[in-house]
């Protein structure tokens, strides 16, 4: 019984060791030139946002989104990035979890996304309703639930 139960735990342990380093591996690759020039486009824009108007929890996620994301990266990439929707900036901010070093944590992750969602329906407006608006049904009806939710968090304040 022990035995079965030793190389259970063993392979489990192989298998998540594994698989941490397929996502480390995954998070390093090089970017294809395309992805390089669309990065590049967007870190020419601004490096900053105006959030003096935003309410106070999103001007301290705005904080916290700061910090963490120039960690790895400039701030003008997400600001200036072509993502508006709840589900890509989920997507992204995912992404930028698994990236070594970059020391979000949950917590972190969704004061960041909910920082980048409510950014996205006041200054990227136009975006956030092109975007929509070519979404399926299911998305967009997501992202409008999801968009309520932030507002109504963060516009009490």
């Amino acid at each position: 019984m022990k035995s079965k139960r030793l190389r259970a735990l063993l392979l489990c342990a192989a298998t998540l060791a594994l698989t941490r380093g397929y996502w480390a591996r995954a998070a390093d690759e090089p970017l294809d030139e395309e992805t390089k020039a669309r990065i590049a486009k967007f870190e020419q824009g601004p490096v900053t946002i105006d959030v003096s108007k935003y309410p106070p929890g999103i001007q301290e996620n705005y904080e916290v989104f700061s910090a963490k994301c120039t960690q790895c990266h400039k701030l003008s990439r997400p600001i200036n990035s072509n993502y508006a929707l709840p589900a890509e900036w989920e997507r992204y901010i995912k992404r930028m979890m698994r990236k070594p070093g970059s020391g979000i944590n949950k917590d972190e992750a969704k004061k960041i996304f909910d920082f980048l969602v409510y950014d996205s329906v006041v200054r990227k407006k136009a975006l956030y309703d092109e975007t929509l608006a070519k979404a399926s049904p299911d998305e967009k009806k997501a992202a409008e639930d999801k968009v309520k939710e932030i507002r109504e968090k963060y516009d009490k304040e």
